[in-house]
């Protein structure tokens, strides 16, 4: 979603100049610096009612009087814009400033967060009394995401991480106990001595072969001599007939 935004740089350089036109009837007595820390993601899912913004700041060499604190938000494919003009304080409204400038922070409270509240938004810190580039800074901008599908909360997250873990540990246990048994069967087991018959040679086709051929001579042999003996004794008693 946002890699079609504006780039940040381009996005700071815009509302620093909505900055310089906000304050442009404001006069300036010293000089000052302003830093920002912003987070720079939040993710929720559609089922948080609210989501609270943080913005801290620090200054150094500013006024004694309070800062202005603006906030705009960027969605995608429009212009920056500022909200809470009448500074949000009611909170029944969409948004909500809650301003603690004697500790240096402040935060923007989104109420009833739906899909759409889904955007870039950036905490502005302004001095009116000085006109230094540095006293009117906007913080790096936080990325407010909000998912359609529910999100797993911390505890389940742990959670399913511990279970994991024992997970891991166990499948590495039952690993070793396998690998220990293996070992001692594979001790266990009788090994083979040179008096073990050896198993029997593949004959080849040719020996093959010649134990066919020898057994076809051996048939024929006897029935050669068969038939001999079988004519002499023919022949006796043809012999005995005519005598």
């Amino acid at each position: 979603m946002y890699n079609k935004m504006t780039t940040p740089n381009r996005v700071i350089t815009i509302i620093t100049l909505e900055f310089n036109l906000i304050l442009l009837y404001t006069g300036a007595i010293q000089t000052c610096t302003v830093y920002i820390q912003q987070p720079s993601l939040l993710e929720v899912d559609y089922t948080c009612e609210t989501i609270t913004i943080q913005c801290d700041f620090s200054v150094i060499n500013c006024p004694k009087s309070d800062p202005k604190v603006l906030w705009f938000r960027q969605n995608a494919h429009h212009q920056p814009a500022k909200l809470c003009p009448d500074q949000c304080l009611d909170k029944a409204g969409k948004f909500t400033i809650t301003e603690s400038l004697t500790q240096n922070q402040a935060s923007l409270t989104l109420n009833t967060v739906t899909l759409n509240d889904s955007a870039i938004y950036f905490c502005g810190i302004a001095f009116s009394e000085s006109d230094e580039p540095r006293s009117k800074q906007t913080g790096p901008g936080t990325i407010l995401v909000v998912r359609g599908t529910r999100l797993l909360s911390h505890e389940v997250q742990n959670l399913l991480i511990a279970l994991l873990s024992l997970l891991s540990i166990y499948i590495a246990a039952l690993s070793m106990i396998f690998i220990v048994i293996f070992k001692q069967l594979k001790l266990k087991m009788p090994r083979k001595t040179g008096t073990d018959e050896a198993p029997p040679k593949k004959r080849s086709a040719r020996h093959i072969f010649q134990e066919i051929a020898q057994e076809l001579y051996h048939k024929r042999y006897v029935e050669t001599k068969q038939q001999e003996k079988d004519d002499i004794i023919y022949e006796n008693r043809r012999a005995h007939s005519n005598f």
